[in-house]
């Protein structure tokens, strides 16, 4: 029924920016929609997320003032703009949406909806 889209994932120098789109279809009825990312051989991890109607936004410390989410309401689309990227942001970036209305944001286990990841390679 929902289903999500990424793109905009590259190749690009450090300190370099690229900006991820995520189109969402259909209605998830969840608090916020999220972004996390997954290196080989690493666990997935919170990148940032945002609340869908206020627009309250969350960042992992790795990330905070180099990325911004944002989202566009006509376009039903979620952004990750993301600045002075380093080599450690390698990875692939999924976009992700809870089901209902959870208070938490920063673990997988509370999105219900993934779509099948972007990847994001920053060369040194």
């Amino acid at each position: 029924q929902v289903q999500l889209v990424e793109s905009g994932g590259g190749l690009v120098q450090a300190g370099g920016s690229l900006r991820l789109s995520c189109a969402a279809s259909g209605r998830t009825f969840g608090s916020y929609m999220g972004w996390f990312r997954q290196a080989p051989g690493k666990d997935r991890e919170f990148v940032a997320a945002i609340r869908w109607v206020t627009s309250n936004t969350d960042y992992a410390d790795s990330v905070k003032g180099r990325f911004t989410i944002s989202r566009d309401n006509a376009k039903n689309t979620v952004y990750l703009q993301m600045n002075s990227l380093k080599p450690e942001d390698t990875a692939v970036y999924y976009c992700a949406a809870q089901s209902r209305l959870y208070s938490g944001y920063s673990y997988p286990s509370e999105y219900a909806y993934w779509g099948q990841g972007t990847q994001v390679t920053v060369s040194s």
